[in-house]
């Protein structure tokens, strides 16, 4: 059911889900093996199923692929945590089972954004000559 203002009450519960996420990772994990990673993640976006009992957790991070590796464990480590942490501060019915996945479409419009800066490079010096 979509409100007047066209948001279903989903995309809300998913979007406060998103804010306290990034709340949560960058300030209340305190495991000094992971704690410092985590500050390097963003979350990009969440997506609740239909009966709130799973929602995928979207992050990307700038860090190396090794760095990558411990926190995505670090994440899946943590989501006991963050979900009873989430249900302190939200108010539902259920809060999700957590499942992160790493969100590559930053990866991929950076990596788009060179082709196109050295298509255009390519023109100009064609065109130079």
């Amino acid at each position: 059911m979509v409100n007047q203002r066209g948001f279903s009450r989903s995309d809300r519960v998913a979007e406060q889900l998103r804010r306290e996420l990034a709340d949560l990772l960058r300030f209340s994990i305190k495991d000094p093996r992971i704690a410092a990673k985590l500050t390097l993640v963003t979350v990009t976006d969440v997506e609740v199923t239909v009966d709130y009992a799973h929602a995928k957790v979207f992050y990307t991070s700038l860090a190396d692929a090794e760095a990558n590796r411990e926190i995505a464990e670090g994440l899946q480590r943590s989501a006991g945590f963050l979900r009873r942490e989430l249900g302190r501060r939200i108010r539902i019915h259920q809060i999700p089972e957590l499942h992160f996945i790493f969100d590559t479409s930053v990866e991929r419009g950076t990596y788009l954004s060179g082709l196109i800066d050295a298509a255009v490079e390519s023109d100009k010096k064609l065109g130079s000559d």
